[in-house]
């Protein structure tokens, strides 16, 4: 054992000798770039990004935020994170010249109301090129792309959407659309001025969810029609435009819940739903699906009850319900029935179901479990309805002792 241990040893000292000598050759180059400039904008920047994260730390303790207990708090915290992921890894080396698809959301890193049963990519990109899409459908219920538009832009939240309804595959799935100004020849994504990114969304409904499924694989790509020069070498400002975008976006995406909330499908009153409709208030939000019709409600139970919900799955595309924390981040579906689509749910023949949201098992079918939380909230998605959605009745029960 000891002998592996000096082995180890001697690697990591190896490890550290080169580099050390990295170090020493470039040093050299260091001095030569100019230290007379040990302030850089890109420094500023960065500590511009340390100065959104101090004020959204304080603003936590504020009345806005409504955070009481120390969960809340370290939600709280989690999901600036989460945010701070995502924006790292989709806007820090963003060029809207040469784009490329992020994966949205995992396990691990959840915002903005993320979903067991699909799979996001984003891609930032501007009105001022056009772009290639290619991809297969990878035996998805339902495909789509939607562009986000910017902050500024004349129509707020999305724009353009297609869906796999709206473009073509071929047989074995395959799909190229065109994304530019002038309408294109085949698939074609209209591509507005004050565009900022595009959404794709791939959802599943499956006995697992397609979250469980890491090994499962989309093939999806983005480029630019138009040949463009290679990167150059990371620069000062280039770096600094980066973080700037990353705080921008942190910012953005870091709100309090209740902020935005006054929509027709948001109950804000504890057990109860407002009937779900279809109506054109998702267009108005940034991130949002057209297709989805939603509803939406908070769960406030006591350790001995539980909440049952009593509906009817109407035929459409895409139907499941989910729990999210007060920050819309999904609970723990690895190890825990957090969620259920039409694939997972028990119904009778016509689609009826009754769902029991509780903190134990409550020995009934269709259990979405809490987590032992007294709050969180409840988020049903149905996608392209194809009739009238019927009310989700509701009742607290007490589960026996």
């Amino acid at each position: 054992m000891a002998r592996t241990q000096g082995m180890d040893r001697r690697e990591l000292i190896k490890g550290a000798a080169l580099s050390s000598l990295a170090g020493g050759l470039l040093s050299p180059t260091v001095m030569a770039a100019g230290s007379d400039k040990p302030n850089s904008e890109a420094a500023t920047a960065l500590a511009e990004l340390q100065g959104a994260l101090d004020k959204l730390e304080s603003d936590f303790g504020s009345q806005s935020w409504n955070l009481h207990t120390a969960q809340d708090f370290a939600e709280a915290r989690r999901a600036l994170l989460h945010n701070l992921m995502h924006g790292l890894e989709s806007w820090l080396e963003a060029d809207p010249a040469r784009p490329f698809f992020t994966g949205f959301i995992n396990q691990h890193k959840k915002l903005l109301g993320d979903n067991p049963d699909a799979r996001y990519f984003t891609a930032v990109i501007d009105g001022e090129h056009s772009y290639r899409i290619r991809g297969n459908l990878a035996g998805a219920t339902y495909t789509s792309f939607t562009i986000e538009m910017g902050a500024g832009a004349d129509n707020s939240g999305i724009g353009p959407t297609l869906n796999d309804t709206e473009f073509k595959a071929d047989s074995d799935g395959n799909y190229e659309i065109i994304v530019s100004r002038d309408k294109a020849e085949g698939n074609w994504l209209p591509l507005p001025a004050g565009a900022s990114s595009i959404t794709s969304r791939h959802y599943y409904e499956r006995k697992v969810s397609i979250n469980r499924e890491r090994m499962h694989h989309i093939p999806l790509e983005i480029t630019n029609r138009q040949a463009v020069a290679p990167r150059g070498a990371p620069t000062d400002a280039g770096i600094a435009a980066g973080i700037r975008r990353v705080t921008a976006f942190v910012r953005g995406s870091t709100i309090p819940m209740n902020q935005g909330m006054d929509l027709p499908w948001v109950s804000r009153t504890p057990n109860r739903f407002k009937p779900p409709s279809d109506n054109a208030s998702n267009e108005n939000i940034t991130y949002a699906a057209k297709d989805n019709v939603y509803a939406m409600a908070p769960f406030l139970l006591q350790p001995n009850q539980a909440l049952v919900i009593r509906g009817r799955f109407p035929r459409c595309r895409f139907a499941n319900v989910v729990l999210f924390n007060r920050f819309l981040q999904t609970l723990n579906y690895e190890e825990r029935t957090i969620s259920l689509n039409r694939a997972q749910a028990v119904t009778d023949a016509a689609g009826n179901f009754e769902m029991v949201v509780a903190h134990r098992d409550p020995g009934r079918a269709n259990w979405l479990d809490t987590e032992g939380r007294p709050f969180g909230i409840i988020f049903w998605r149905f996608q392209l309805p194809e009739e009238a959605l019927q009310p989700l009745e509701t009742e607290v029960i007490e589960l026996p002792a």
